[in-house]
């Protein structure tokens, strides 16, 4: 039976190291896969986060030769029998062991969200394609991959000043519903930082659902900011009618 090597982060930060082993390969075997055996013949102590092992629910996130990754969702024939796969933590949030890591910074910036905000106490009619427009975003399996990759978050630290990609999802999620009647823009410009995002679309590009997070919703979201603070018709009006905070254009 061929076999595939993988090195494996085992530890805690600064202080692990990367341990060797060999693996015996199956059709249809996945990263997550080959983890489980080596938890069963090698360490039982090694620590990974995973439940539905169905891409469905984001737990197992990790770093695969570099790239985040969900493990259930990285196949075992797409690397060659010859090359070692790497398999760490995603390295944007602090490591409590091994392949496990402190995602709970996220929870928090969820919280300061401003809520799902509704004027219209009447008949609720919404059509299709205001549905369509919203659904991409309820895709979201809070993997933290796009997360993981930014390199505001990733290269420079600054959670901070910045929510990043995911909760520019969910806050685009919100701001487009057609019922929602808040305006959001100060909030993603003072405490979001959106300025920080360049789109460099690497958030997009590892988003095990697909999502056009960079081009339906850090986008659109970008757009409304600068209509709002930095068009002169705009801020014009906003001085001679400071009071009138209208839901901003969908």
């Amino acid at each position: 039976m061929p076999e595939a090597t993988l090195k494996v982060f085992r530890g805690k930060g600064d202080k692990g190291t990367f341990e060797t082993y060999k693996v015996p390969i199956e059709d249809g075997m996945v990263i997550l896969d080959a983890i489980h055996y080596i938890q069963q013949h090698y360490a039982p102590d090694l620590a990974v986060r995973w439940n539905c092992k169905a891409a469905k629910c984001g737990s197992c996130s990790a770093e695969v030769n570099g790239k985040p990754s969900l493990m259930c969702k990285s196949r075992m024939d797409k690397f060659s029998l010859d090359e070692e796969i790497i398999v760490e933590p995603i390295r944007t949030f602090p490591s409590i062991k091994d392949l496990v890591t402190d995602v709970s910074w996220n929870y928090e910036v969820n919280k300061k969200i401003p809520a799902f905000t509704p004027t219209d106490d009447g008949e609720w009619i919404i059509y299709q394609e205001d549905i369509e427009r919203v659904q991409e975003f309820r895709k979201c399996i809070e993997c933290f991959l796009c997360q993981d990759v930014c390199h505001v978050l990733r290269d420079h630290d600054r959670k901070d000043a910045f929510m990043g990609p995911r909760f520019l999802v969910r806050t685009a999620g919100l701001d487009m519903h057609p019922k929602d009647s808040l305006n959001r823009s100060k909030y993603l410009k003072e405490e979001g930082g959106i300025g920080f995002c360049n789109i460099t679309k690497c958030c997009t590009e590892v988003c095990p659902e697909d999502i056009h997070i960079t081009d339906n919703a850090i986008i659109p979201l970008k757009e409304r900011v600068v209509d709002q603070f930095y068009d002169p018709v705009t801020m014009f009006l906003n001085k001679i009618m400071p009071n009138k905070n209208k839901k901003k254009l969908v």
